[in-house]
């Protein structure tokens, strides 16, 4: 063999072992790899786009006029305002019940600014809960209630409660006091007498207080509003149990359970609280994402407790929010993603329910809870 052939055959074994070894660096390398191969492909950057051919015609507009009983002051100005109400009309929302939290000249700005249209808007005020912490706590709260009333309040909520005592009602947060403390008593016997039901948050999505590990089946939304990492809070038991205790022990007040009363993995602890309490309803707002990967269980649910069951959104204000809702309520599709309302990884299926349950939900739960006439 000749010195340029040797010369030549080391050169091509140096020039081997270099490229090997380059593609072996970019092999291990994750700074190295494109960010849109699946490799380098972030769980919550997954986002499928489905391929099923199993969707009906869209809805355009509910099947019969709804009111809402879960939204919130979102419209901040009066040009705002007059965009929500020409939406409303154009997806068939009759009536929207504004959750205030609010008290004082908080609450009655509120009602000066939704007035133009007190026709389409309902206004629930909260609780002042300013001193709750002494003994003599109450007179003062149920005098603010009954001037909220006058004002124009029609009911209460959203009260809301975590784990660690009601804190959505302003000014005042009340942690460690929860709706079933005897401190509570006069506040919630007045909402009987003039006739304001009472809309409340309890504990939030189960996921929300399990291990956050990758057996969590709700960990794409769970890892944000977590729970199970916090000290001294009620678990999910046990905040349907002061529900429990709280509408047991006023049999004169109406309680509207926001979220399914957070319950939507296991409704059957909902359909038990159906049972046993007449004076409780709960709406579906904001829990459409955690009940259309179930819809036969659903549909079964909203059949046997269709008197039982109202209307919500509670997810701002936009036609494709709207649309969606009544997409899942009802369509029969199968198979699609709605991101706006959803951060869970599951598709989500239509309830396909009955005209005759979809009146009951829509509409007429809402006005007997509601005193509104026909």
């Amino acid at each position: 063999m000749t010195h340029y052939l040797q010369a030549h055959i080391i050169l091509l074994v140096f020039l081997l072992s270099f490229f090997s070894c380059e593609n072996a660096d970019n092999s291990t390398d994750p700074e190295q790899i494109p960010d849109n191969q699946v490799n380098s492909l972030l769980l919550k950057d997954y986002k499928p786009e489905s391929i099923y051919n199993s969707h009906g015609p869209a809805v355009e507009k509910a099947a019969f006029p709804i009111i809402d009983m879960h939204a919130h002051p979102y419209a901040k100005s009066e040009a705002q305002l007059d965009e929500w109400v020409q939406l409303m009309d154009k997806v068939g929302i009759d009536k929207t019940v504004i959750l205030t939290y609010e008290t004082g000249s908080a609450f009655d700005s509120l009602v000066q600014a939704y007035k133009k249209y007190e026709d389409r808007f309902i206004l629930f005020c909260g609780f002042d809960y300013t001193g709750y912490e002494s003994e003599d706590f109450g007179p003062a709260a149920v005098k603010e209630l009954e001037r909220c009333f006058a004002a124009g309040a029609k009911g209460v909520g959203e009260l809301g409660d975590k784990g660690k005592g009601l804190f959505y009602s302003r000014p005042t947060k009340a942690f460690g006091m929860h709706i079933d403390d005897p401190k509570m008593k006069p506040l919630i016997q007045k909402c009987a007498d003039l006739g304001m039901p009472i809309s409340i948050h309890v504990a939030e999505p189960i996921w929300m207080y399990q291990t956050m590990d990758a057996s969590n089946d709700g960990l794409m939304n769970a890892f944000k509003w977590r729970l199970d990492d916090q000290e001294g809070i009620e678990d999910h038991e046990g905040m349907l149990k002061i529900l429990e205790n709280a509408v047991a022990e006023n049999p004169e007040t109406t309680f509207i359970a926001c979220h399914y009363a957070n319950s939507s993995y296991d409704l059957s602890l909902l359909g038990k609280l159906f049972d046993k309490y007449p004076n409780l309803y709960a709406d579906n707002s904001a829990r459409y994402a955690e009940t259309a990967s179930i819809p036969r269980t659903v549909n079964k649910f909203y059949t046997r407790y269709a008197d039982r069951l109202v209307y919500g959104t509670d997810m701002g204000i936009s036609e494709g929010m709207y649309k969606t809702t009544l997409r899942i309520l009802e369509t029969a599709d199968e198979h699609f993603y709605d991101r706006n309302i959803s951060s869970y990884h599951w598709a989500m299926h239509g309830f396909d329910l009955s005209p005759q349950v979809l009146e009951k939900v829509y509409r007429e739960n809402a006005r007997k809870i509601l005193n509104l006439q026909p």
